[in-house]
Parts: structure tokens; sequence; C-alpha cells
């Protein structure tokens, strides 16, 4: 049993599957009723039914005014990958409320064509825009590190996505930033902010930091100065400037699909050609060619992949129903993402052999048996659902 997993994400060992959509007790934070039903499940049917949407608008209009200048400098930092949902947000902030927005993008780790394709198409949408490139060496270092010793390549690149927007609202002087859903909220996780517009800064930092202090990449021979565009501006100067982080899902009714549809006429987003591997969706997370490994890590991880995650969404949406989900779930979760392997090997710096290893070093009994030369899950949710 992988403990140092189990410790360091508080993972329940017996698995339970939401009784409404696809996920299980495994997503970290996520918490069920006394029905079976998970806590994102519950927030769907409360925004459903129980929020006023138009009371909700108008605090956003109220916000929009609070912070709008009038000498032509940037009022909100809105982050955006060129994706269907920082694209919404940005151009509803812009053309709806009447907004001056600075669109802020953390460069991908290794940028796919539609990635790239879809961030073009969004900037000559009508948006002022700046990309913040970090070194490539000490990227990939971080990458490699980041595998290894916390199963998620993604790790580095979260740490800039999430850093990058606070340091261009201190630089800017903006002191709203503005992002879509709050994934605690929307996807299952710490429901202490459900019915808040806001997230405080500290808990920004507890919810997409995992668990390495900079002592350990000085450890490894990653200097301060290495580490200074992953990091945080100081806090003192986040305060300063009076910094707040709003989610537009708390203003308005969040519906992943339907950002797609707007984006695909407003902004001139395009979807991937095929469904992307692991899953059966064509538009979400296209933009870097390492995204697929931090979504196979999860499923080694926790049992949830990318379909699992997609499924559990749609379900809530009522887009599709759980039968439907499970059969997706069975069909795609376990995908291996083979298309950009090669890439994602050179960038890694890692042989075949190395990331198996790995990736079977973050697996847990719990989880995971093994049969022969197969790895198969203890308790699919296909065989819980029949």
């Amino acid at each position: 049993m992988n403990r140092n997993l189990i410790e360091l994400y508080k993972l329940p060992i017996e698995i339970k599957f939401c009784k409404k959509c696809t996920i299980s007790n495994q997503r970290p934070r996520i918490t069920f009723d006394a029905d079976g039903v998970c806590s994102a499940c519950n927030f769907a049917e409360h925004k459903r039914i129980k929020i006023d949407w138009a009371a909700r608008e108008a605090e956003l209009v109220a916000l929009c005014d609070r912070f709008r200048k009038s000498n032509g400098e940037y009022d909100v930092i809105v982050p955006c990958s060129g994706g269907k949902d920082g694209s919404f947000v940005a151009h509803q902030l812009k053309y709806k409320y009447g907004m001056n927005p600075l669109a802020v993008t953390w460069a991908p780790l290794k940028a796919t064509a539609i990635g790239r394709q879809n961030l073009d198409a969004f900037i000559e949408s009508g948006f002022n825009h700046v990309l913040g490139t970090p070194n490539p060496v000490v990227t990939k270092r971080l990458t490699n590190l980041a595998f290894k010793h916390l199963g998620d390549p993604f790790q580095p690149f979260i740490y800039g996505q999430t850093n990058f927007p606070l340091h261009m609202a201190v630089k800017h002087k903006v002191s709203l930033i503005m992002y879509g859903e709050n994934g605690e909220v929307e996807y299952g996780g710490d429901m202490k902010n459900a019915n808040r517009p806001t997230r405080e800064v500290q808990d920004h930092d507890k919810h997409y930091f995992s668990g390495l202090p900079p002592e350990f990449w000085a450890d490894h021979g990653v200097s301060l100065a290495d580490l200074y565009p992953f990091m945080a501006p100081r806090f003192e100067q986040i305060k300063s400037n009076k910094t707040e982080i709003h989610f537009l899902s708390y203003y308005q009714f969040w519906d992943p699909q339907e950002n797609f549809y707007y984006c695909r006429e407003h902004t001139g987003f395009t979807p991937n050609p095929e469904r992307s591997q692991g899953t059966y969706s064509k538009y979400a997370s296209l933009d870097d060619q390492i995204d697929g490994f931090h979504y196979y890590l999860a499923y080694v991880k926790f049992g949830i992949g990318r379909a699992t995650s997609d499924a559990a969404h749609e379900i809530r949406d009522g887009k599709i129903n759980r039968e439907e989900g499970v059969a997706l779930v069975k069909r795609y979760d376990h995908e291996f993402p083979s298309r950009y392997y090669n890439e994602f090997l050179e960038f890694c710096s890692l042989n075949d052999a190395e990331v198996h290893e790995i990736i079977d070093s973050w697996r847990s009994d719990h989880i995971w048996k093994r049969e022969g030369n197969e790895w198969k899950l203890r308790r699919p949710i296909w065989e819980e659902a029949a």
C-alpha cells in the first residue's frame, strides 16, 4: 500500500462511488452525505434550485462598478489560455459588462498547435494580452522532479498558472482577478466558499499547491532565482494591492459545454478534430502536450481519470445520465496518453522504463491489483453499478 499517497491526500481506504455521478471518494477533499451523494452533485442541485441568478448578476454589476476605472487602465485581470472557459470570462466582462480586462496566460509546458491557434484567435477577437514564459531549462527540471516526487508532471505549470495572475495584478495595479469556475465547489472539494464569490489568497495556495516546500527544490539543485517566476509575489504586495480573487461561476450559472458554444461563436475557439485521449470530449484542456499525463497520473493515484471527471460534470449538468457516464468511464478512463508520449519522454529527460517505474510507484494497493502483467482496478464503477 502506498502510505505516502494515502497520507499526502488523506484518502479513505474503502472506495465508494457517488450515487448520482461517476466520482469516487478518492478525489481529494470531496465529501459524501448520508445518502451517498457527493458534495459536487449536491452543489449542482443547489445552484439549479436555490440560487437567485438575477440577484447574483446584480452583484456582478455592482462588483464591476466598484473596480471599473475611468482613466483607461486595466480594471480586471483574467487568467486565460485561449480555452473555452477563460475566453468566456474575458469576453463577457468586456463586451457585456463594459470592463477593460488584461488577459494573462502562463505558457504551456509544451504547447499544442490547436492550443496556440485558439489563443491567437482569442487575442484577435479583441483583447490585450500578456504571455508569461519561464526559462525552459528550469521548467523541464521542475517537471521531471514533480513527476518523480509528486506523481504529477503538471505541478510546475500549476505553480506558474496560479501565481502569474497575481504578479500581473501587482505589476499593473489591478485589484480584481476574475477566474471562471471555483473548482473546489464545482468538482467536489472544500465547500467552505460555496456561497462566497471570493477565495482568500491563503486558500488559493492551499488548494493548488501539493506538499513540496521551496527547500525541496533547493535540495534538488533549483535555486530561488530559478523558482521566482513560479512563486507568488510577496504577501504584503498582494495585500497592499488590495487584490481580490473572484469566480464568475458565483455570479453566473456555470456550464462548460455552453461556454464552448459561446466561444466558438465569439472568440474563434476550435475544438480538436479528434477526442482527447483518456476521455470522449474534444474541447477541454487542449493547449498542452503534457496535459494527458496529468490526467493519467490522477487515474493511477486515485482511480479517477479524465473520462470520470468529464462524465461526472456532464451528469450534474444534465447532458448525460449516470448509465451513459459509467459506460464512457469504462471505455476511455484507462487510456494511456500515447499521442505525445515521445515529446513527454524528451521533455522530462526520461526513458520508457523509467516512466513506467515512476507511474507504478504511485499505485496504491487499495485501488489497484496486479494480475499477470496487467494492473486492474479493485473496484471499478461499472461493477459497482451492475
